[in-house]
């Protein structure tokens, strides 16, 4: 939810190319070393390189990322998955997650960007949001029917979504949220990616349950706490209670 607002707020701060590129080569390499290099049976390898494509990312660098991730060859990467909790300003409740090679590093420098919040210790918020699996997709049919489409896939819940809430969803386009149970997020995907629907995420993530009332001024405050968030080197996904 968190992020999905934060890519509408995208004016706030503009990530360098070199930065997204690189973004995108790190969820590659994580998602080979989670579901394996096979993108036929990884849907959140599928989705990683349809997104790297679509961004000209080159194929020796997708293939580099790919062999890294899963430890293929001679270039293996020793990555650790960390999860920080937190409040932004407004205590609007933050759950940040991480690959890094140096524990150590990350949390100090998370501490430092948490000082506009409150950085607090594991399981401190998790309770406010519920761990599910996450697929987001777009049909070309800007009437298909996303309610429909998730009694077919299996989904738990869905929401509509449009490009000005992820612009990985083309205007004109239907687009929606598909939530899962986390261990029916590869089959729901597999099942729309057959079914006419592009899928863009396929993750496991949190959504929050409950959303802080906020002003415009708090809104705009609590975005460019975020985005400081998302632009560090090491941040694979910011969750927060925000919409």
């Amino acid at each position: 939810m968190g992020r999905q607002w934060l890519h509408a707020k995208r004016a706030i701060v503009n990530l360098k190319k070199g930065q997204v590129v690189g973004k995108m080569v790190r969820e590659i390499s994580i998602a080979a070393k989670l579901g394996g290099p096979d993108p036929a049976g990884n849907a959140r390898l599928f989705a990683a390189l349809e997104k790297a494509r679509k961004a000209s990312v080159t194929r020796d660098a997708i293939e580099r990322a790919i062999k890294k991730g899963a430890g293929i060859g001679d270039e293996k990467q020793v990555l650790e998955h960390v999860v920080f909790e937190g409040y932004a300003p407004h205590k609007v409740p933050v759950i940040v997650e991480m690959y890094t090679d140096n524990h150590q590093r990350t949390a100090s420098e998370m501490r430092q960007l948490f000082k506009r919040g409150s950085l607090g210790t594991s399981g401190s918020n998790k309770f406010l949001f519920d761990h599910v699996g996450i697929v987001e997709a777009h049909h070309p049919d800007a009437a298909a029917d996303p309610e429909a489409a998730a009694i077919e896939a299996g989904a738990n819940d869905f929401e509509a979504l449009t490009h000005l809430q992820n612009d990985d969803i083309p205007e004109g386009r239907a687009g929606a949220r598909f939530m899962t149970d986390r261990a029916a997020v590869h089959a729901v995907s597999t099942w729309l990616s057959a079914h006419g629907w592009s899928v863009v995420t396929s993750e496991l993530g949190y959504i929050a349950k409950s959303f802080p009332e906020l002003d415009e001024a708090a809104r705009s405050e609590v975005g460019e706490f975020l985005q400081e968030l998302e632009d560090h080197d090491d941040v694979l996904r910011v969750w927060a209670a925000v919409k």
